[in-house]
C-alpha cells in the first residue's frame, strides 16, 4: 500500500463543492428521487458525509465530507488544482504501529492538525440536509 497526501488549491476544492451532488437521496434537498438522479448524473463531483472516527475506530461527534470526482472535475484536479503530492506511507505505518502498541498519545501527535473547512453556508447548503446545516464541515 501507498498513502499519498495530495494538496489542491482552495479554488479547486470550492469549485468541486459548488458542482457536487449528494451521493444519496435526501428528501429535504430534492423535490423527488428523479430530480436527485438527474442531478447525480450531471454532477462532476459527489459528496457523502461520513462519520469520523478516532484512532480506536470509535465514532466522533461530527461527520467529514468525502468528495468523489469524475469527468470535468477529475481533469481539473489533475491538470489545474493539484499543488503537491507527497508519499506519507512511512508516517502512516508509524502511526499504525503506535496504535497497535497502545500508544494513542504518540500516534495522535503525528496526525495532521484538522480544522473545520472555512466554507460559507452558501457553498454547502445544497449538500447538507437541513438538520446538519449548523455543523461545520471537516
Amino acid at each position: 500500500e501507498t498513502v499519498l497526501a495530495v494538496e489542491i488549491t482552495r479554488a479547486g476544492f470550492d469549485w468541486a463543492l459548488r458542482h457536487a451532488c449528494l451521493s444519496s437521496y435526501v428528501r429535504s434537498l430534492y423535490p423527488d428521487r428523479g430530480a436527485w438522479q438527474r442531478e447525480l448524473k450531471r454532477a462532476p463531483a459527489r459528496v457523502q458525509w461520513d462519520p469520523e472516527r478516532d484512532l480506536d475506530s470509535r465514532p466522533l461527534p461530527y461527520r467529514s465530507l468525502q468528495l468523489g470526482l469524475s469527468g470535468e472535475a477529475s481533469a481539473r484536479y489533475a491538470d489545474e488544482w493539484t499543488v503537491s503530492i507527497s508519499d506519507v506511507t512511512p508516517l502512516a505505518r508509524e502511526i499504525r504501529a503506535l496504535v497497535g502498541r497502545g500508544d494513542q498519545d504518540a500516534a495522535r501527535e503525528l496526525l495532521p492538525r484538522e480544522r473545520p473547512y472555512p466554507a460559507g453556508d452558501e457553498l454547502l447548503a445544497h449538500l447538507r440536509p437541513r438538520a446538519a446545516r449548523s455543523a461545520p464541515a471537516r
